[in-house]
């Protein structure tokens, strides 16, 4: 008579590894992220790129080896759909080389890799992994990033090295801003989840949305150091959205957090210096009486808006911008943005881009590349939403569809006042893919992958689980 033999600690990490083994790739790239930014190396590929295009080639390793059916028709349109304009754009680009490039990183970005996430996520407790890997990362550079303003070791800002940047540096502001918000949303997602949620890592009984609470709580404070107002606006709209979405008993809970939290920072760290005060009232003040750096983003918005009209259809092309940018903004544009601190010597950095997503789509790939581009999000968001009101009625997967829904709001928020740019830009693809998962799959489900065998029939509508 034989018995089992019980496993050890390795045996079991060996197993939690092998079972994580298709998302390990995507994990990696966040991990890469909390590498240091060499300085003056702003531009071109980083490690988090590189891993990116590993996670592309593995997924695609797998499906060929698996003989596996990649997407359903309707998850293939809408993923794809950005290249329609892309590629028109890359065509009547001012170089082969800037169109070359620019495709690239806009395939990269809004559809190989969104694509690769969704075919690499199984169930929910892969996606939950993903999620408190986001947090992770951003604790490290919420940490770092308030050891910088403690130190005075951090960006320029107004005169004072304590702007937090993280390991990003002063090139990239945003960053650090960007992660935090990532990371926050997702855990006040989770916090907002339900206690018993079954399986996985994260997010389930109550340790895990105790350890949810904390970890946002505990990222509000970086974000208020990053200054950047697009991320304060985004993360406060998104998080509103998720109260709301949660319910009104949860949204009760979690205001209460928020002021007790507002309370602490405010009050017992100091928080609410003159410097956070003023950029907080500044938010208000963008008709009134703007600094440059509002001036600067509703000019070069003028611009892009100006080359739209020039050619409507199609944009400037691909990386087109810089290049018409002059010929296009007014006077009132500066000859760039004040760069210093965190290991950096003060520059000033051209301003080579609209700081606004939509703008700098519509300018470069015309109504063709921003009917494409915003369609798709447009249909993820949807979709997204209806899948979060089914699974309201099986509330197991209810944090999963919070941090789905939350994610993409971010995102699409942001962009109002942000653009593709930076070491940071990589985590835009794996949001779209985490979005894309909830959305494109059946949310009343458990544990099935997002694609299926090309050697057996396709499940019936409904057997798909998460």
């Amino acid at each position: 008579m034989s018995h089992a033999l019980p496993l050890t600690p390795l045996d079991t990490c060996v197993s939690a590894v092998r079972r994580a083994l298709p998302v390990l790739p995507a994990i990696a790239v966040i991990a890469l992220l909390g590498l240091p930014h060499a300085p003056g190396t702003e531009g071109g590929a980083t490690p988090a790129d590189a891993m990116s295009g590993l996670l592309v080639v593995c997924c695609a390793v797998r499906l060929l080896r698996g003989r596996l059916r990649p997407l359903s028709g309707k998850a293939a349109l809408i993923v794809g759909l950005p290249v329609v304009g892309i590629a028109v754009s890359a065509a009547d680009a001012v170089s082969p080389g800037a169109g070359l490039a620019g495709l690239g990183r806009y395939l990269q970005i809004f559809v190989l890799v969104p694509a690769a996430v969704l075919l690499s996520v199984r169930d929910r407790a892969d996606f939950r992994l993903l999620a408190w890997s986001f947090i992770a990362l951003a604790l490290w550079q919420g940490a770092v990033g308030v050891h910088q303003y403690a130190t005075g070791t951090g960006a320029t800002y107004m005169g004072e090295d304590i702007r937090a940047v993280g390991t990003f540096g002063s090139t990239d502001v945003m960053g650090m801003a960007t992660v935090v918000s990532f990371g926050l949303v997702c855990a006040v997602a989770l916090a907002l989840g339900p206690s018993t949620a079954p399986g996985g890592p994260g997010g389930h009984g109550s340790w895990g949305r105790c350890a949810a609470v904390v970890c946002a709580v505990a990222l509000s404070l970086p974000l208020a150091l990053s200054f950047s107002r697009g991320a304060w606006i985004a993360t406060a709209a998104t998080c509103g959205t998720q109260l709301a979405l949660a319910g009104a008993r949860r949204a009760v809970k979690a205001g209460a957090a928020v002021a007790a939290a507002a309370v602490i920072l405010v009050g017992g760290f100091g928080v609410g210096t003159a410097m956070l005060q003023e950029r907080i009232n500044s938010i208000t003040q963008v008709t009134d009486a703007p600094d440059q750096s509002v001036v600067d983003r509703y000019t070069m918005w003028a611009a892009a808006v100006d080359m739209w009209r020039q050619r409507p259809l199609t944009g400037v092309g691909l990386k087109g911008f810089p290049d018409h940018r002059d010929g296009h903004a007014s006077l009132a544009l500066s000859s760039g943005s004040e760069v210093g601190g965190a290991g950096e010597a003060y520059h000033r950095q051209p301003l080579l881009s609209p700081h606004n997503m939509y703008l700098l789509v519509l300018g470069e790939q015309g109504l063709i590349g921003l009917l494409a581009l915003a369609g798709s999000w447009l249909a993820l968001l949807v979709c997204a939403l209806r899948g979060l009101v089914r699974v309201r009625r099986t509330p197991s997967g209810l944090d999963c569809a919070l941090v789905a829904c939350g994610l993409l709001v971010w995102q699409l928020t942001d962009f109002v006042y942000a653009d593709i740019g930076g070491p940071s830009t990589v985590l835009t693809g794996l949001v779209l893919g985490l979005a894309a998962w909830w959305a494109l799959l059946d949310p009343t489900s458990t544990t099935a992958p997002a694609y299926a065998s090309a050697a057996t029939p396709a499940p019936a509508e409904g057997a798909t689980a998460r």
